[in-house]
This record gives C-alpha cells, structure tokens and sequence, in this order.
C-alpha cells in the first residue's frame, strides 16, 4: 500500500499526503510547499509516507 501511496506522491504531493495523514498540519504544509515548487513537494510527501 505504500507504494501505491508514493506513486501518488509523485503524481499529486497533496493526496499522498492526505491518504496518509488526512487534514493535518502535514497536509497544509505540503499544500504550501506545492505550490511554491513542484519538487519540495514530492520530497515531503514522500518523507511523510515514508516516515509512517
């Protein structure tokens, strides 16, 4: 399941993030870090699935 959750991470940081941790600080966080680059967005998203 992991995996699939990463895959999702890399498609779309926001919903891997939120299948993980649901409304929380992380998912906010992720949202910021989204928009204001594509890729520190990845790089959390896939922190915080794989930290879990």
């Amino acid at each position: 399941m992991d995996l699939l959750r990463i895959l999702i991470a890399i498609l779309l940081p926001p919903l891997g993030v939120f299948l993980q941790e649901g409304l929380g600080k992380h998912f906010w966080i992720n949202i910021v870090l989204t928009i204001l680059g594509y890729i520190p967005g990845i790089v959390h998203a896939v922190w915080v699935i794989a930290s879990r």
